[in-house]
Parts: structure tokens; C-alpha cells; sequence
């Protein structure tokens, strides 16, 4: 079984699509969108996966809970796998930010990782594999990205927390930073479609492969971490960029 958190639209949609196949279950976390749940729901069910769609906020310890429970309802006795996406967008600098909203995107975009895997506990064991999706803003400051950014960067410090106590019990945690995707949360961060795509344009020109990165480019690596192939990759961050913000 596969839990995708942020799983019904964006960069966790075009994951659990990549993982979708016959006779896999896959759960699909989302906060509030049931109509893109559904859509989503039907789409990877179209592959012959079997998929349930749980609105749960993990940015909420409740929340965290609420799925996993869900998750272990319709466990199928196999390696349960994680892929953490739930993100919140919320385009501000830190020093104008309204603080009560910033430290709820700090949970969303950080902490959840640790609510999400505290609360699966019972669920995995040896062989399971849970990969949190990044971002280059963990590292790389960009204006307005901080509550994204900031709660990333947590997260990925998280990760190689958790190495400590996850890998004694023979299950992975990586983290996944693709580049820059067009999706509708980049828009809202952007502050709009048309602002978007002036910028996609020119970070497609910039990046030193000549494009954006695209849908296959993450997915891909995700579904190598979750493989057994991957079984001695433990608290890594890969970027899948194209080459974009590579250290001088």
C-alpha cells in the first residue's frame, strides 16, 4: 500500500498516477478539494489500482491520525509506503507575514512530516519506504517563498532526524526536491497564471538541461526510493532539477 499525502492534485497527483497499477492500493490524502478528490479518485481507479481519497489535514496532529487510521482499515498485508506532498501556499515575506498564518504553514510544510510519521508507526515495518517532497526554497531563499520554504527546510532536517530511529528498523526516509513544475500552486505563489508563465518561460531558458523539469522527471525517482532497489538510500535529499541551483 502507498499513502500519498497532497495526493489529489499537482506534483502528488502526477506521483501516485506514476505508482498507480493493477491491484495497487493506493490512499490519497487531501485537505478541502472533494471535486478534485473524486476526479483524481477515478482517474488512478482507471488503472486498476485500488484508490480511497481521505480528506484529512496533516498539517493538524488530528488530521495525521485521521488518515492513517483510514490507512490501516484497508491495508492489504503488504509494505506500506509513504509519499509526504501535502504542501500549504502561502506567498509572504517573513518579516510582513501574519504570524498566526505563518506558523500554521509551518506545520503544513514541516512539521506534518512527523505527525504524518508518528501516526503510521503500526503500519510500517521492514521494507517501507517514506519520502517527503522538498523543494530548492529548503536552501535556496526566493522572495515570498519563506512559509514554503522555511517549513521545507524543517522537514528535510527532520528527515535525517529520523534516519536515527527509522533505519535500526529497516525502513528508508528520503526527501525529493524537484525544480521548478507548472502547476496551479506555482501559480498562487507567483501571484497569478500570467505571472507564472513569464516566469516558467525563463527558467526553462536558464536551466542548464534547456526545460523545465516535468511530471516523469521526480516521479521517477520516487518510485525508485519506494523500490527495494533503493534499500540502502537513507536521509537524502535528491534535487531533480535539470541542474538549476547546482552549488558553485
Amino acid at each position: 500500500m502507498i499513502i500519498v499525502t497532497g495526493g489529489t492534485k499537482g506534483i502528488g497527483l502526477a506521483i501516485a498516477a506514476r505508482l498507480a497499477r493493477e491491484g495497487e492500493s493506493l490512499v490519497l490524502g487531501y485537505q478541502a478539494d472533494e471535486v478534485a478528490a473524486l476526479a483524481a479518485q477515478s482517474q488512478l481507479t482507471a488503472t486498476g489500482a485500488r484508490v480511497s481519497a481521505v480528506a484529512a489535514d496533516v498539517g493538524e496532529i488530528e488530521g495525521a491520525a485521521q488518515l492513517m487510521a483510514h490507512a490501516a482499515s484497508v491495508a492489504d498485508g503488504g509494505p506500506v509506503h509513504i509519499v509526504h506532498s501535502a504542501a500549504m501556499i502561502y506567498p509572504t515575506t517573513l518579516l510582513d507575514a501574519d504570524l498566526a498564518a505563518f506558523t500554521q504553514a509551518i506545520h503544513a510544510n514541516g512539521l506534518a512530516l512527523l505527525y504524518v510519521v508518528r501516526a503510521a508507526m503500526p503500519l510500517l515495518s521492514r521494507g517501507s519506504s517514506i519520502v517527503l517532497i522538498s523543494s530548492a526554497g529548503a536552501r535556496v531563499p526566493q522572495a515570498n517563498y519563506g512559509a514554503l520554504g522555511v517549513g521545507k527546510a524543517l522537514a528535510e532536517s527532520l528527515v535525517r532526524y529520523l534516519v536515527m530511529e527509522l533505519a535500526p528498523r529497516g525502513v528508508r526516509i528520503n526527501a525529493v526536491a524537484p525544480g521548478l513544475v507548472e502547476t496551479t500552486s506555482v501559480a498562487r505563489m507567483l501571484g497569478g497564471q500570467e505571472a507564472a508563465d513569464r516566469v516558467l518561460e525563463r527558467a526553462g531558458r536558464a536551466n542548464p538541461s534547456g526545460r523545465l523539469t516535468q511530471d516523469q522527471d521526480y516521479a521517477a525517482v520516487v518510485e525508485f526510493l519506494l523500490s527495494p532497489a533503493a534499500e540502502f538510500v537513507q536521509g537524502q535529499v535528491i534535487h531533480v532539477n535539470g541542474g538549476s541551483y547546482v552549488p558553485a
